[in-house]
């Protein structure tokens, strides 16, 4: 089939415009990793733009030496990991029974369900519950509150109710049980929407800030994204890094933007190695997910 004049100008268009809108998006990217990897006096005369000037590596050397920082990395690993875990469970087990048109109370608790997404207790109640539960300073607060996302949850109930009755029909037939079911049909039917579904999850645990400010007291358990924050947002943070408070021959060749420049590209980096493993998996599973019929 060929194409039309307008569709070509249509295409080319679009091919402009996203590529200008991707440009805008890489250019601040390149400006933060130019700084982390630039000289000291490139920086302090304001010299550094898309590429490093005077290339050096001292501010993430001096980031490893003079911060919290491989600790905080460990702890963005456990709660990114282990939460992601628990919600792609408990999503699963709450999606399934609810795609199923024999489960008697399917349409009510959709309901409830759905409820929830549009009014929430607050933040003060939520803060009350978490305490009287105990789980104040433990990454239990990040991962209970969080455990199920009524959209993810609706996106992969959407996709089991989308699976040929055919294949549970035939399943049952061959005396298929109700686990066995989900293990060897459900779920391997459903790699890409769940692998949609792992990215939004990581994404959100790992750029976690408010809560683990909220509810985890203790500096030793803060994750990375908190670390970057206060340096960003307390200049003196970093100040204190670079002028000698630790001992290292590293501090009086960076500077605090440098600092914070490395500790933003370390916040970054997983997340842009992990996007492009799962990119495969995204398009399909959310356009699996979201439609009916």
């Amino acid at each position: 089939m060929r194409t039309s004049l307008g569709e070509k100008i249509f295409y080319g268009v679009n091919a402009f415009l996203l590529g200008l809108l991707g440009i805008s998006c890489i250019l601040p990217i390149l400006h933060i990793v130019s700084l982390s990897l630039s000289s000291e006096h490139a920086v302090m005369s304001g010299f550094v733009g898309l590429w490093p000037v005077g290339l050096t590596t001292d501010s993430y050397k001096l980031l490893i030496e003079g911060t919290n920082i491989v600790n905080a990395f460990k702890n963005s690993v456990v709660i990114t990991i282990v939460g992601t875990a628990l919600n792609i469970l408990f999503t699963i087990l709450a999606a399934y029974p609810l795609s199923r048109t024999y489960f008697y109370w399917r349409k009510p608790l959709s309901l409830l369900i759905v409820f929830t997404m549009i009014f929430t207790a607050g933040l003060i109640p939520n803060y009350l519950l978490i305490k009287s539960l105990g789980l104040v300073n433990s990454y239990g607060a990040l991962w209970l509150p969080a455990l199920v996302s009524v959209y993810n949850l609706l996106v992969l109930k959407t996709f089991f109710e989308n699976i040929p009755g055919e294949l549970e029909d035939a399943a049952r037939i061959d005396g298929c049980s109700e686990t066995r079911l989900i293990m060897q049909i459900m779920l391997p039917l459903s790699i890409p929407v769940i692998a949609t579904l792992v990215l939004f999850y990581a994404v959100g645990h790992w750029n976690s800030f408010f809560n683990v400010m909220i509810y985890i007291n203790s500096s030793d358990k803060h994750n990375l994204t908190v670390l970057v924050q206060q340096m960003i947002m307390n200049s003196q943070l970093a100040q204190q890094v670079t002028e000698g408070q630790f001992s290292s021959d590293l501090t009086q060749s960076v500077t605090p933007q440098s600092i914070q420049s490395a500790g933003v590209i370390a916040m970054l980096l997983p997340m842009l190695i992990v996007y492009p493993i799962l990119q495969k998996y995204f398009v399909k599973g959310v356009m699996i997910g979201s439609i009916k019929g």
